[in-house]
């Protein structure tokens, strides 16, 4: 990243927020004790008077100031280069690699490795090889062809494992997802609410589908050999929470459940929505930095946009860096209002309600 990309401003804020996304950006020279640090050094903060930053470790040493045996400044770099090296060989191996083998190759002990690529990529080894794995199984049953074949070639041990493994996470069948949805019931209904008509489609585990201003037609689209099926007693109950929910989110609504599927980054991301509380929001830096990938800016806006379930997935709270709303797939005025329900100041017009 270029060093000229922030102001000295943003840089301080960082070093006060003690943000490991910055970590490799910058460092922070303290003038009074001749050291540099990463912006997330746990040691007190110095006064700010007493503050240069600097492009990275070379140009503080260059002034005369050493690196903090704390936090380890130029050890950054290492890092980086270690958990890039880690996850070649986790994508080179046909079977899972032991924590203690990759921090051995890497020289760091197993609990410190762990933290660092935990820190870089959002996920410990072990988590990010099943997300490789499982995002290559979805690739591979997706593209057709034999459900058993697909599965070892994701690198499960067997059928067992990959059962075991999806229980809960992909809503349907291996053989469902190899056919579009097949012999998959899906209940679904358009029910007016205060922020307009609203399609509500759910599988047996949970909702798969929340949007404004769409139909049956849109659902046959995105699942052209489920079966659909409108209304249902079970699927009254479960819909009279969402409407709830849409109406008044600020009350939570972490007890329904969804049923949705997406790459391990996109699924990162959508977990990390989850974790916004009412009221608040988040930029779209924030939540690439908080599933690892501080540069993935992009990725996480898209990521954002590809959300299939509207407001349980709130993605509503994301807004841009400085503060304005940015984009939302059925309008601003949507967005801002939810976001009044939940106690944030509103900032778009409102003349469509």
């Amino acid at each position: 990243m270029d060093f000229t990309a922030m102001t000295d401003d943003e840089r301080w804020e960082a070093v006060q927020a003690r943000d490991k996304a910055q970590d490799g950006r910058f460092v922070t020279g303290v003038l009074t004790t001749g050291i540099y640090c990463r912006p997330s050094c746990a040691a007190r903060h110095p006064l700010r008077h007493n503050v240069r930053f600097f492009a990275d470790g070379a140009a503080a040493r260059a002034t005369g100031l050493r690196p903090c045996k704390r936090c380890l400044p130029d050890d950054v770099a290492r890092d980086d280069s270690a958990v890039i090296k880690a996850i070649a060989a986790i994508k080179r191996s046909e079977e899972p690699l032991a924590l203690a083998d990759l921090a051995a190759h890497a020289g760091y002990s197993p609990t410190h490795f762990q933290r660092v690529f935990t820190r870089h990529t959002g996920l410990s080894p072990a988590a990010y090889a099943r997300a490789l794995r499982d995002e290559r199984a979805r690739r591979a049953l997706s593209e057709g062809g034999r459900v058993t074949d697909a599965i070892y070639d994701a690198g499960f041990s067997g059928p067992s494992r990959f059962y075991e493994n999806m229980e809960g996470r992909m809503g349907m069948t291996a053989s469902a997802w190899v056919n579009g949805g097949k012999d998959t019931e899906i209940h679904w209904a358009v029910v007016s609410t205060s922020l307009g008509d609203m399609l509500v489609a759910a599988t047996g585990k949970g909702v798969c589908r929340l949007s404004f201003d769409e139909g049956r037609e849109a659902l046959e689209e995105r699942f052209p050999a489920a079966t659909l099926v409108e209304g249902g007693e079970e699927f009254a109950a479960l819909l009279k929470q969402v409407v709830d929910a849409v109406e008044a989110p600020v009350n939570g609504f972490d007890h329904i459940p969804i049923d949705v599927k997406g790459t391990a980054f996109q699924e990162a991301v959508w977990r990390e929505l989850r974790k916004i509380p009412a009221g608040e929001t988040r930029s779209y830096a924030d939540i690439a930095a908080a599933v690892g990938k501080p540069k993935a800016v992009r990725a996480a806006g898209s990521a954002n946009g590809a959300n299939n379930v509207a407001v349980l997935i709130p993605c509503h709270r994301v807004v841009r860096s400085d503060g304005s709303l940015g984009g939302y797939a059925y309008g601003l005025p949507i967005k801002d209002e939810l976001l009044r329900r939940e106690g944030v100041p509103g900032q778009a017009a409102l003349d469509e309600f």
